[in-house]
């Protein structure tokens, strides 16, 4: 029962911590990030990550990442392909720049600074998505613009470090036209099989007289697209975010969405904002400190400067691209998964992984607070305009 007794401590903290950070006006995942520094081995060592909390972990992503979906303007997304191509372009190559150069210059190796560069590049938007929907920006042409701009991300990251693998690494790999390949099938799939098939298993469903049966069917559509993501090279949450976004095209959306929010939020989104603390650890840190400190503010800059850049070039004012950029800049459970596998391929050196794992975490608390403050401004910025546009017509 000693896992009961875990859950009790993460929904009493991050609901406290989040309820804190609010009336310090801050977004409420802030605190409960950092809910899960302080009671995982950085501070109090009351829990520890094991089986339980990464299942419940990954179902929590998993389930934010559909509601994101779910609540997805549509019309909004295919507006803005063009600016979320060019916003994860622009966040893939300066980044890359960025750790690839400051590795070579603290004294990597080249291969070793080529996997660091790529690490940079990873996005994921989980965290941007939660504070999104916290000030109401989810489906602002910002927010779409992040969302599409995070698939095309995953995607290009994905088969840039398949190549890296392939040519560098230590393990065996999938050849590289294959793995495009299966990239490709799982695009395919998944839209035809969102546009012909998702509708019928809800329609299919609703018609069981049992309890809660549509529920149940959202949601072996979101596992079972997220599977099928996984197994087929892509990110689960990418498979969730689709599953998400075919069910909101059809008239169970507001019925799905309103039934799945009390679920996530309830038990297993708290589990996954207070897994990314438990990562954290300040032990034999010391050697590390100088990278920790140079590399933060490189994974920082270069992820709001590129994607802002691209948002910037396609028709987004200074303010609204500087917006964009923000949400890119969690790296998150996707940079922690890249360095993972470059550590068994031996990309990554074992002494600097955990300050890695720092600097993406670092990157996931300051996103929030970020992206407030740049909303915020935004805000403050239009309502004086609208103020002084007021004031001359009288």
């Amino acid at each position: 029962m000693e896992f009961i007794l875990k859950l009790v401590l993460i929904i009493v903290s991050t609901k406290l911590a989040g309820d804190l950070s609010v009336k310090l006006g801050q977004p409420a995942v802030l605190g409960k990030l950092i809910a899960g520094i302080l009671v995982g081995p950085a501070v109090l060592g009351l829990i520890q990550t094991d089986a339980f909390i990464t299942y419940f972990a990954e179902i929590g992503v998993l389930m934010l990442m559909f509601i994101a979906g779910l609540e997805t303007d549509m019309n909004q997304l295919r507006k803005n392909w063009k600016s979320s191509f060019a916003v994860a372009i622009g966040g893939i190559i300066l980044p890359f720049i960025g750790g690839y150069g400051l590795s070579i210059m603290l004294g990597l190796t080249n291969t070793q600074a080529l996997f660091l560069g790529l690490l940079l590049c990873a996005t994921s938007v989980s965290i941007t998505v939660q504070t999104l929907k916290e000030m109401n920006q989810l489906n602002s042409r910002e927010g779409t613009t992040i969302l599409g701009a995070a698939v095309v991300d995953d995607v290009i990251v994905v088969v840039l470090l398949a190549v890296m693998m392939s040519l560098f690494g230590t393990t065996d790999v999938v050849p590289i036209p294959v793995m495009v390949l299966k990239k490709a099938v799982f695009f395919a799939v998944v839209i035809l099989v969102g546009w012909l098939v998702v509708p019928f298993i809800l329609t299919f469903m609703s018609k069981f007289k049992v309890s809660e049966a549509v529920m149940s069917g959202a949601l072996i559509i979101c596992f079972g697209f997220s599977y099928f993501a996984e197994s087929m090279g892509v990110a689960g949450i990418i498979g969730a975010f689709a599953a998400g976004l075919a069910i909101s095209q059809t008239s169970f959306q507001h019925v799905v969405e309103s039934k799945v929010e009390p679920i996530a939020y309830t038990m297993f989104v708290p589990v996954f904002f207070v897994s990314i603390g438990l990562n954290i650890s300040f032990s034999g840190l010391g050697d590390q400190l100088l990278f920790i400190l140079l590399l933060t503010p490189v994974a920082i800059l270069t992820k709001l400067i590129g994607g802002g850049m691209g948002a910037r070039i396609t028709g987004f004012n200074f303010q609204e691209s500087l917006a964009v950029g923000a949400g890119m800049v969690s790296r998150g459970e996707v940079a922690l998964i890249i360095a993972a596998s470059g550590l068994s391929a031996g990309l990554l050196p074992t002494q600097y992984f955990t300050a890695v794992v720092l600097v993406v975490i670092l990157t996931t608390l300051v996103t929030p607070p970020l992206l407030k403050g740049v909303f915020n401004q935004k805000g403050r910025k239009a309502a004086r305009t609208t103020a002084g546009e007021q004031s001359q017509n009288f």
